[in-house]
């Protein structure tokens, strides 16, 4: 980093961005001022470095800044033309880029550039917008604070807001910030230092004064049936309702869950006015673009049964699909962009805790985290005043506004497996990992379950960070464990969409060799446990009513009749007509089940170097070494059958050229002709 007053401002905002209380996610930006040389004239040129657009404060790099000349940003407020025509002025930024001018300039530009001041932070702390939320706002600005920060009326975040706190600062020499009402706060300061300071002054200050006057309960009284369930039972009853909750809400598109059960929600949901609250919406700009205007809730009590709350949430559902519906009739023109989905994203469950969701993962924690600082705003407003959010026409204009709409459109294509779920057993190396690596690759998210756990949590980590894949320990002989997997699945993503059978071992002995306990243990892996994930994973599609994909990884000697393979063979053929069998019974629900039938995998398998690749090479009269190589020679193709290839297979499988293909069982073993299926 060449500029030391760019240095200082990405430091900053690591600084203040890293801080849940100073902001969140992706929330509020910063800026500085400098002067640097014009490559053009070789002198120097005033210049602004801000926040980009859709960048996120805590890893904000060089790269995430918007670079602009202050002289023709300066001079729009010459041209500006007025309110009604705000949305030119985000397009007229572009012609005072500074170069390439880095990352495109966001809504909040003008704030920073209009404010006479070298370093301008504007954020979105909990405790700010409680402020900025009370009924009484503009007084408590005043008691808290005096004339160190001035209030500003609500006014949608653009050019004038930005004309406006340029006129407070210029009015105001002593002040170092504003509240802004009903959405955050904005400081300064002539170092990047002071201009640290004056934000988490307002901060501090601010949550110094709801902690020391604030009311014991902003919430109202406890409800009595809507505490809290014991961690255990809130967490299985998430578990039952998170499949059934992602279908509802996947009504227009479907949508990846997150679960959270944080105390803030829960003790929100156990008090008397948490209906009157959530109805009331977020105030937030950036909160309520990622939670729509309110959440679905929950109406019962946390002792009500699964078979209660379903009914219960699909008559609520409805009854917030209308509304929607009728919130966009009620303030859509015919300039407005088409509706973009009556589904809520935020379901309050008392005593359960928050399912959030979008499209995808880390969409849909954020929306969590958002509705989380939703709630932490509310208490904070109530404890001092009543929290009273920007109106509904105001929340209108902003989530449908032309300018989201286009940010929108800019997002890159989605991968193939985009929202999609899967669950891959055996994933800790080998075919397993190849098929995990694969279908996260295509977008997907992946839950790699395995034996070893600690090994599973190392392939998830390498694939990517917990909004992509998360690693389990799964023993698929176990019932319980196989359905604590699937538990797992669906909290951490929200449901279920793909399961790979992959799990297995492999004893290669002759027929006299085998023992009934080798014959057991085979069976119990494989058969028994491709059975029991099959079982348990169905139920949550069925419930989910989204459709699905179940994939076994079987086997060429599913068909194929090798010498020394009793056990392994006769339960890969157990399999193979699993997969007939469940493709008929579960093709009513949309569900397909499909096999793959590979040749010998050597390289980078778990069961070839657990011992099978040693027995395989022994009965072939081979070198264990060159046991990959005599596979591919007996093959038509001649080539060596990999664990990719077979990823390849799965997700072509459950991709979406194969939308109407069930029943089958793909050979990916280059070409074993005494395995060609009949």
């Amino acid at each position: 980093m060449s500029h030391p007053t760019i240095a200082a401002l990405i430091a900053r905002s690591n600084r203040l961005g890293s801080d849940p209380e100073n902001t969140n996610y992706a929330g509020g930006n910063t800026s500085a001022k400098g002067t640097d040389t014009d490559p053009v004239t070789g002198g120097p040129v005033e210049l602004m470095w801000v926040k980009g657009s859709g960048g996120d404060l805590g890893t904000l790099t060089e790269r995430g800044l918007a670079v602009l000349r202050m002289d023709r940003l300066r001079a729009l407020a010459e041209v500006y033309p007025g309110v009604d025509r705000e949305d030119e002025m985000v397009a007229a930024l572009d012609y005072t880029l500074h170069g390439r001018g880095g990352a495109a300039p966001s809504i909040d530009t003008a704030m920073h550039g209009l404010v006479d001041a070298a370093h301008v932070d504007h954020l979105h702390p909990d405790s700010g917008i409680a402020l900025a939320t009370a009924a009484d706002g503009p007084e408590l600005t005043r008691k808290i604070f005096g004339d160190r920060v001035v209030w500003v009326p609500w006014r949608r975040p653009g050019f004038q807001l930005g004309l406006d706190i340029a006129e407070i600062r210029k009015q105001n020499p002593q002040a170092i910030g504003t509240i802004l009402g009903g959405h955050g706060i904005t400081a300064w300061g002539e170092t990047s230092d002071e201009a640290e300071a004056a934000s988490l002054e307002i901060i501090e200050a601010a949550a110094r004064y709801i902690e020391s006057n604030g009311r014991a309960e902003p919430f109202g009284a406890l409800i009595t049936g809507y505490e809290p369930l014991p961690e255990a039972e809130r967490r299985a009853k998430a578990a039952a309702l998170a499949p059934f909750l992602r279908g509802l809400v996947s009504t227009d598109k479907t949508q990846v869950g997150h679960f959270t059960d944080v105390a803030p929600v829960l003790e929100f949901l156990s008090c008397a006015e948490h209906p009157r609250l959530a109805a009331l919406g977020t105030s937030c700009p950036d909160h309520f673009l990622r939670t729509k205007v309110t959440p679905l809730v929950l109406d019962l009590p946390a002792d009500a049964s699964i078979e209660e709350c379903r009914a219960r949430l699909t008559e609520l559902h409805e009854s917030y699909r209308a509304d929607y519906r009728a919130y966009y009739e009620r303030h859509a023109t015919a300039a407005s962009p088409a509706m973009r989905g009556a589904d809520p994203a935020v379901v309050l469950i008392p005593g359960v805790g928050m399912f959030s969701y979008g499209k995808d993962k880390q969409t849909a924690r954020v929306a969590g985290e958002f509705y989380l600082n939703a709630i932490n705003v509310m208490r904070g407003a109530e404890a001092i005043s009543r929290y009273a959010p920007i109106d509904e026409a105001e929340k209108f204009g902003i989530e449908y506004w032309a300018l989201e709409e286009a940010k929108l459109a800019r997002m890159p294509t989605p991968k193939p497996l985009a929202t999609r779920i899967a669950l891959v057993t055996g994933a800790a190396s080998g075919i397993g990992r190849a098929i995990a690596e694969r279908l996260a690759a295509e977008g997907a998210c992946v839950v790699v379950a395995d034996l070893d756990g600690e090994k599973a949590a190392a392939v998830a980590a390498e694939i990517g960070s917990t909004d992509v894949a998360i690693g389990i320990s799964a023993d698929v002989t176990d019932e319980a464990q196989v359905q604590a997997a699937v538990d797992a699945c669906v909290l951490a993503f929200g449901g279920l969409d793909i399961v790979v059978n992959n799990a297995g071992l492999s004893l290669s002995k002759s027929l006299l060799e085998t023992t009934a306990a080798d014959w057991d243990l085979q069976h119990k892996v494989m058969a028994r446990g491709s059975f029991l994930v099959s079982k348990a994973a169905a139920k949550a599609l069925i419930e989910q009513r989204l459709g699905g994909d179940i994939i076994y990884i079987s086997s060429k000697n599913a068909v194929f009749a090798g010498p020394n393979n009793i056990a392994y063979s006769a339960t890969k053929a157990d399999q193979a007509h699993q997969v007939r069998l469940l493709a008929a019974e579960l093709g009513e629900h949309s569900i397909k089940v499909n096999g793959i039938n590979p040749d010998g995998v050597v390289r980078g398998s778990g069961i070839f170097a657990g011992g099978w690749g040693a027995q395989r090479a022994a009965v072939y009269g081979v070198d264990e070494a060159d046991l990959g190589r005599f596979y591919a020679q007996r093959t038509l193709l001649k080539r060596e059958v990999l664990p990719e290839h077979i990823a390849n297979a799965a997700f072509a499988l459950c991709g979406p050229e194969f939308s109407h293909t069930t029943g089958l069982h793909v050979p990916v073993d280059a070409g074993v002709a005494a395995a060609f299926l009949r």
